[in-house]
């Protein structure tokens, strides 16, 4: 199969979540629109990547719906980047700054052992552990962004980051579905944590989950190792069949009869896997965010440090909260949407036959050049062929990277475990 080329597709089962639209739809310029918005953390040296994501969800989506947008700066946007960006869309774009009690360190904690222990993950070439700024988002992602005076009006977001880019045309509105389905959080790819930059995440949230009481809904489990399996006991007429040792002779083995073998890394017997949904894309209800109960158990990691003293990222922050607050059923696979982030790539096949629809046109006019803005949109025009199952609507996936559910890391399987598994052919 050649790279980025669809994979198999398989349908899963449906009582818990289904795709919303399969194929196209004609999109409802004059329906219904939700309280939502874009959010965009951004610093003005990232104009271009800024661009490239707008015009992508632009040309894909939103010169229908025409969302509003949000960016946000722990600095101030300057002129050319304000007026850059509205320029390339004609939905209305607000700009604001991140407080500093939002970004940065807090009072209650050791300033000077928070950057020693940052500097230590940079030393040990732990991935982004070594920026300050990296660790200062993940941060303000977890527990603050929702806060934001400028959020403060809106019941739903939909997380955009520099330099990504969409496949599919998204002819539907994901905000009204959402909330017609009583979902709370929305995910296109879920994926592996580097288990260097979270060692003891775990520790604290299965702390959060014991000391609230709080029974699992069935979404935790996808963020625990499976148990080994116990050797299956052969007959007693089979002929490897040995009979065991008496438990005397045993307890005089190196390791038997003491204490039993305890892994340092498990919580109440559990183990994290390291999955979590990939929260550079996510659409999601704010009033969760919101919630007392987000909160404390926001407010527990925090005042560990791992923010500092690891390299905690807002995905896992976000996910293994969903895993101890929400159920599979309040969670959406949006897996229509063909999503790239560096080199990480969901991209579903296209829907068979009759769901299909001519697509229109879109000229860009911020690339002036007419002879380049008409080639800009006759790409999209040869999109790719449909597959049996296929469920996107005029995908064309990029082609020099594997889909991400072919590689090693995916938790594709983790998540269609909670939700009732693959479907029968």
């Amino acid at each position: 199969m050649p790279a980025g080329a669809p994979p198999f597709v398989r349908k899963i089962r449906e009582k818990e979540d289904k795709v919303f639209v399969t194929g196209c739809l004609e999109p409802q310029n004059d329906g219904p629109r939700a309280n939502a918005a874009f959010v965009v953390l951004a610093r003005n040296k990232e104009l271009e990547g800024v661009i490239q994501s707008v015009k992508s969800i632009e040309r894909h989506f939103n010169r229908w719906f025409h969302y509003p947008y949000v960016f946000l700066n722990d600095g101030d946007f300057n002129s050319t980047f304000k007026d850059t960006i509205s320029n390339y869309t004609s939905a209305p774009v607000e700009f604001g700054k991140i407080d500093p009690s939002m970004w940065g360190y807090p009072d209650w904690v050791d300033h000077d052992g928070a950057r020693e222990g940052i500097r230590e993950q940079g030393d040990e070439a732990i991935m982004y552990g070594g920026m300050e700024s990296y660790h200062h988002m993940c941060r303000f992602y977890s527990g603050f962004f929702y806060k934001h005076e400028l959020l403060q009006k809106y019941e739903w977001y939909w997380r955009l980051e520099p330099e990504i880019k969409y496949f599919c045309d998204i002819t539907y509105d994901p905000f009204i579905h959402m909330d017609r389905a009583n979902k709370t959080y929305g995910f296109t790819i879920a994926v592996k944590e580097l288990k260097e930059t979270v060692p003891n995440i775990f520790r604290y949230a299965s702390a959060f989950k014991r000391k609230n009481n709080i029974t699992s809904q069935g979404l935790w489990e996808m963020f625990i190792e499976s148990p080994p399996e116990e050797p299956k006991s052969l007959p007693t007429d089979d002929p490897k069949y040995k009979r065991p040792l008496p438990e005397q002779i045993l307890s005089t083995e190196r390791g038997r009869g003491g204490l039993p073998d305890v892994d340092p890394e498990a919580m109440e017997g559990e183990k994290y896997n390291m999955c979590h949904f990939w929260s550079n894309f996510e659409i999601a209800k704010l009033d969760w965010f919101r919630s007392k109960e987000y909160g404390e158990f926001f407010d527990m990691m925090d005042r560990s440090g791992g923010f500092w003293m690891e390299r905690w990222g807002d995905a896992p922050i976000h996910s293994l909260a969903a895993g101890a607050l929400l159920a599979p059923k309040d969670i959406h696979y949006f897996r229509d949407f063909g999503y790239r982030h560096t080199t990480i790539q969901h991209c579903p096949a296209n829907a068979p036959g009759s769901r299909q629809l001519p697509r229109i046109p879109f000229l860009e006019m911020t690339t002036r050049d007419e002879k380049k803005r008409k080639e800009e949109d006759d790409y999209w025009d040869s999109f790719d062929s449909p597959k049996e199952n296929g469920v996107g609507c005029r995908c064309k996936c990029d082609t020099d990277i594997v889909d991400v559910e072919g590689k090693l890391g995916s938790c594709l399987n983790e998540w269609v475990d909670v939700v009732g598994g693959w479907a029968s052919a």
